[in-house]
């Protein structure tokens, strides 16, 4: 199919006045594989309905390369500008998703990296039809051919990374809690309800679907992380290797991952965890690692990067959980001063290794106002009571 007679079907079906923004599907998945051989332009109503873009462009060996999602022709607003519009989904992809389009079927809007880089308009509607714009043809399908041949950027600093991942986590969590609800309204059993009427059995009974979304999504793009680092081979990083990486150590996090690495995964969330692959694969883990935590005396990157990460995804949540990295420094004063208090003034002479018991006297109330007054009126340091 050309662009002209893609215009040309377009204007047929439009003419006829009762076409809706799903009307024109198959004739842009049918000009985008044709302007782009090696591409597959992928369309599951399913996978839309709980959040995912309307087109998921892959390439021969079925990676992501590309996001479409296409509103109604007409459609005025491919900037997610409007408040009253489709800010909130304009704004979750635009963050999420580095390679993406929006469209009205006549106008492209191409976003890289969250910024607007081009758009182009091929046909314009007057007084009922269609017509054509044959002069921005040449720019629209350099515009398809260079939005299919994207290749991420090399991920080279902490700080960009936990801002990738929190963006595809985000995504991940929302795209969850549709599925979730949608399949408690149509009763349907899938492998996701499955899942979380596990975790609310074994874990947390009163969860909902929204925290358990969360979890879910931030203990997989965590747990992707981790087995990156463990990763000697650059350029063939997937769920299915993550699931082989993850450490031993950690056996609740490597049987999830056997699950996500296998076929029952979800339909409706298995593009975004490739997509979360395709951000570890594009991670240059010894740039990151090789100056990380210099400055804060960071040892563990697995450990310590969840801050960064949860400092992304969700600042309230970070709050909330008290997540707060301490320095190695401070951390090792305050043991040396606990195990200094536990020897000198409970005399257990081992300090924190002191396995044995001691007794304490507990002062009366009255006695504790007197000797916060000595403490008050002396220049000795006074240890043992709290206010």
């Amino acid at each position: 199919m050309t662009t002209v007679d893609y215009l040309s079907a377009l204007n047929s079906r439009y003419r006829l006045g009762n076409a809706t923004e799903h009307t024109f599907r198959g004739d842009l998945q049918n000009l985008l594989e044709s302007l782009a051989p090696g591409i597959s332009a992928t369309n599951e109503p399913k996978r839309q309905a709980c959040g995912a873009p309307d087109y998921i462009l892959t390439n021969k060996k079925e990676i992501p390369v590309g996001y479409i999602e296409a509103k109604d022709i007409g459609d005025s607003d491919l900037h997610g500008v409007k408040k009253n519009g489709n800010k909130e989904q304009f704004d979750r992809y635009k963050g999420s998703l580095d390679n993406l389009i929006f469209t009205d079927y006549l106008e492209f809007v191409y976003f890289r990296n969250g910024e607007l880089a081009t758009s182009v308009r091929i046909g314009v509607i007057d007084q009922g039809r269609i017509l054509p714009l044959p002069h921005n043809f040449p720019a629209f399908e350099l515009l398809i051919k260079e939005f299919t041949t994207h290749i991420g950027q090399t991920i080279k600093s902490s700080k960009k990374l936990a801002e990738m991942m929190a963006g595809k986590a985000r995504l991940l969590a929302n795209v969850i809690q549709a599925a979730l609800e949608s399949d408690e309204i149509n009763q349907d059993n899938s492998t996701l309800q499955e899942q979380m009427n596990a975790f609310k059995e074994i874990l947390i009974h009163d969860i909902t679907p929204k925290q358990f979304s969360d979890v879910y999504a931030q203990t997989i793009a965590y747990g992707m992380f981790a087995a990156r680092l463990y990763d000697s081979s650059l350029d063939t990083f997937s769920r299915q290797e993550a699931a082989e990486l993850i450490p031993k150590s950690n056996p609740f996090l490597r049987k999830l991952f056997q699950y996500i690495a296998g076929y029952d995964l979800d339909q409706r969330i298995t593009w975004i965890v490739d997509a979360l692959a395709d951000i570890f694969r594009a991670a240059d883990v010894d740039a990151i690692l090789k100056n990380f935590g210099k400055s804060t005396k960071m040892e563990d990157p697995i450990i310590h990067f969840y801050e960064d990460f949860l400092t992304q995804y969700d600042p309230k949540l970070r709050k909330q959980r008290g997540v707060w990295y301490t320095p190695h420094p401070v951390v090792n004063f305050i043991i040396r001063a606990v195990d200094e208090i536990l020897v000198t003034e409970f005399g257990l002479q081992m300090g924190l290794a002191d396995t044995s018991k001691t007794k304490i006297k507990v002062p009366s109330p009255r006695t504790t106002n007197d000797s916060r007054e000595a403490c008050g009126k002396s220049s000795r340091k006074c240890i043992g009571y709290s206010s």
